[in-house]
């Protein structure tokens, strides 16, 4: 079974995350959502609810697993057993860091591969800074986020 895992912190998990995640089931088996988890950084949302939030976004994906881990992603990689990072792009922006990222990795683990994978034009221009900064300021962001996710049930105690 071809795996792959799609490293991220996710927070929250957008349309244009469930976009590469669906695009690179096109290209794998099976996909582990893997939402990184920085003790030194404190998130929006925390890595249980953002765990949540995904597998709201994901439940009619069968073969979608979603996780937390903390560390280096190559060394979650190691763990699974899996050879192949997806990472999406929006922009050259992204692009740019992404390339120094996927070579450090090869560099320390030159058995993992990087899969780059563009975000539909329709999505391109979402981030979860942006979808942070509506809800901060009480705005809808209901067409940033994917069918199934009730972001109202995380954010009940922050109000």
């Amino acid at each position: 079974m071809r795996t792959a895992i799609f490293p991220g912190s996710f927070d929250p998990f957008t349309m244009g995350h469930l976009d590469v995640l669906q695009s690179a089931l096109q290209l794998f088996d099976k996909v582990i959502v893997a939402v990184g988890y920085n003790s030194t950084k404190s998130g929006f949302f925390t890595p249980d609810q953002r765990i949540d939030i995904i597998k709201d976004a994901t439940k009619h994906l069968s073969n979608v697993e979603v996780c937390s881990y903390s560390g280096m992603t190559v060394d979650f990689c190691i763990s699974k057993g899996v050879t192949c990072i997806v990472r999406g792009l929006r922009t050259t922006t992204d692009f740019e860091l992404e390339s120094v990222i996927s070579q450090a990795n090869r560099k320390m683990c030159p058995d993992i591969q990087t899969i780059f994978i563009p975000s539909s034009h329709d999505y391109s221009f979402i981030s979860s800074t942006v979808v942070r900064d509506i809800l901060i300021n009480g705005g809808d962001a209901k067409s940033f986020l994917p069918k199934g996710v009730d972001i109202t049930k995380y954010l009940s105690n922050r109000r």
